[in-house]
């Protein structure tokens, strides 16, 4: 799917859910990867965790730049790090600030019929309160599979399921573990600087 326009996605089928490998990409992170993103976590359309029980951190339209001059809209994966501070006071605890695995979507929604592109981070951990306004940076490692439209929400619900199963499998790799300790990332684990 093109990232200029909100053109029609393929229809997810069974027979894509049953051909989908467990592991995806190279054994070494190649380009366009690995791509640093950041910015301050905004509000989306509120679907992610009421909707689909998976909530969401979005970033600003102005941060995604570097992900859409080089790649597709589709799913990916990586790890990102929110900022234990917010106006100056620790609001997340110390676990809540770590580098932590993500799976992104990066498109349109077709399933919503989003009218703008959007980078929608699912960081993969449970966290005790929102992030909202909270710098985060990510980087993104790797492509999981296109941007498709669904059936049904519980199709949608499914793949995503399975995008994050794939991403923890893709990132138990050496190589993409190591970037857990990129010093793109407080490694001190309280604030990463924008």
């Amino acid at each position: 799917m093109s990232l200029e326009d909100g053109a029609s996605a393929p229809v997810r089928t069974e027979s894509f859910r049953a051909s989908r490998p467990q592991v995806v990409g190279p054994e070494v992170p190649q380009k366009p990867f690995p791509i640093h993103l950041s910015g301050a976590v905004q509000h989306g359309f509120g679907r992610g965790g009421k909707d689909l029980g998976c909530p969401t951190a979005n970033l600003p339209d102005e941060s995604i730049a570097p992900m859409t001059s080089v790649t597709e809209t589709g799913v990916y994966y990586g790890y990102a790090q929110v900022s234990r501070e917010r106006d100056g006071n620790v609001v997340l605890s110390e676990e809540e600030g770590q580098v932590l695995p993500m799976v992104m979507s990066l498109g349109w929604n077709p399933f919503y019929k989003n009218e703008r592109m959007t980078a929608e981070i699912h960081i993969m951990h449970r966290f005790r309160s929102d992030f909202y306004g909270h710098p985060m940076k990510a980087i993104v490692l790797g492509y999981i599979r296109p941007e498709l439209d669904y059936t049904s929400r519980e199709a949608l619900i499914e793949d995503i399921e399975t995008d994050k199963q794939v991403a923890v499998r893709s990132l138990a790799r050496r190589a993409y573990e190591d970037y857990r300790l990129d010093p793109y990332f407080d490694l001190n684990g309280s604030r990463p600087r924008l």
